[in-house]
């Protein structure tokens, strides 16, 4: 690649793969709000994000055979259009079970473009530098969870919650049309020849126990950091009692060091091991959810809450860059199934989660805590057992790349 189309690519995926956190984090400054409108509890109104990340979950998983069979860009544009009609259709509903069928629908498109971003970079890139392709997509992704609730806190000062879901239709808009100009990366060559030989792979995939132990990784990591978004703005606003525009700016304010640490990949890869990088990750991230669930227990200052926040909540990005690179480095002829393999799973085990956040009511933290701490501490055990111990055994990881 050029550096100029490197430049771009880079943007339009970093976009494409900060759906996610667009999807889920713009609106959760108005949950408490929509609780009242839509005269549901909070487990219900929580559902509305579990919706989006099933849906998610599930798209992955037809997102990425469909694309090794039929390449990148023809599911992308379709995925991103649906997208940004689905996102239309939630600024329109008044009934919860309409909406909450819409956010499905938003979470099952979407997940073309989070799935679809990632094979696009295993298809340009290898070894230490798909590393870094992966590290500067999390650093552009990672602007998606600053921006998005501070955007979101904002037009709530002057209007409500549907004018969040008009923004995500205008963003959907946006990035079909740069769909639409994106050239295709995938020759036809290295496409599978059929719906179901593409699917295949998920089977062989299966057999893989050192990718297998890079899905339960993130599958843990997905419950804690899906808990964190879910319970934040419960915790906060119900439990601290801030504002709407200040919670945005603490969820921001976490967020910024995802991009602090999503930039150390990128400049480590190649100097010190993904692997320890990792290791670094989870043993942190387990540190930060003890530390938390002392303050919760203690009930703690808000200061000291926050401080327990920015302990765990940055290895996000770089647990996410060091493993995407080393699961998607041996699977290269079937990156999308393998991109939503990785995807999928993850984003359904932390829309299961989503709703158990708030089991205890809104003025109760403790389910959060607790399933932060155990989500961290499995973590820390597949780390161990399916991935450090693997590498250990002389296990060798491939530099190839598509030609």
């Amino acid at each position: 690649m050029t550096p100029e189309r490197k430049i771009r690519l880079t943007i339009l995926l970093g976009c494409l793969t900060a759906l996610a956190p667009l999807a889920t984090d713009m609106y959760l400054p108005a949950l408490p709000t929509m609780n009242n409108e839509f005269n549901v509890g909070t487990s219900l109104i929580q559902m509305t994000l579990s919706a989006t990340m099933v849906g998610m979950a599930l798209g992955q998983i037809f997102a990425g055979p469909i694309s090794d069979m039929s390449g990148r860009k023809i599911p992308l544009v379709i995925g991103m259009a649906f997208f940004a009609l689905s996102s239309f259709g939630c600024m329109l509903a008044s009934d919860i079970k309409i909406f909450l069928v819409l956010r499905f629908i938003q979470g099952l498109t979407g997940a073309f473009g989070i799935v679809i971003a990632r094979a696009i970079a295993r298809d340009c890139t290898s070894g230490a530098e798909l590393t870094k392709f992966f590290s500067m997509l999390m650093t552009v992704n990672g602007l998606a969870p600053i921006l998005a609730p501070v955007i979101g806190g904002q037009i709530l000062v002057f209007a409500d919650w549907r004018g969040v879901f008009l923004t995500l239709t205008i963003i959907g808009i946006l990035l079909t049309v740069s769909s639409i100009k994106f050239e295709e990366t995938l020759p036809k060559k290295f496409r599978v020849k059929n719906f179901a030989s593409s699917f295949k792979n998920f089977g062989d995939l299966t057999n893989d126990k050192y990718f297998l132990g890079h899905v339960l990784l993130q599958c843990a990591w997905f419950s804690v950091f899906f808990a964190y978004i879910s319970g934040s703005s419960f915790l906060f606003q119900d439990i601290y009692n801030v504002t709407p525009q200040t919670y945005s700016l603490i969820f921001g304010g976490l967020s910024c060091s995802l991009v602090v640490t999503g930039v150390l990949p990128m400049k480590l890869a190649g100097k010190i091991s993904e692997l320890k990088m990792l290791g670094w990750a989870v043993c942190q991230a387990l540190i930060g959810g003890i530390f938390f669930m002392i303050c919760v227990i203690m009930q703690a200052s808000i200061e000291l809450t926050i401080l327990s926040l920015f302990v765990m909540v940055p290895m996000g990005s770089m647990l996410g860059a060091t493993s995407f690179s080393l699961s998607m480095r041996n699977h290269g002829s079937e990156a999308g199934a393998a991109s939503a393999f990785l995807g999928s799973l993850p984003m359904l085990a932390g829309g299961l989660m989503t709703p158990l956040v708030g089991i205890a009511g809104n003025q109760n933290a403790m389910p959060m805590a607790v399933i932060i701490l155990v989500g961290e501490i499995l973590a820390l055990i597949i780390f161990w057992k399916m991935i450090y111990s693997t590498h250990h055994r002389g296990f060798k990881l491939s530099t190839r790349r598509l030609k």
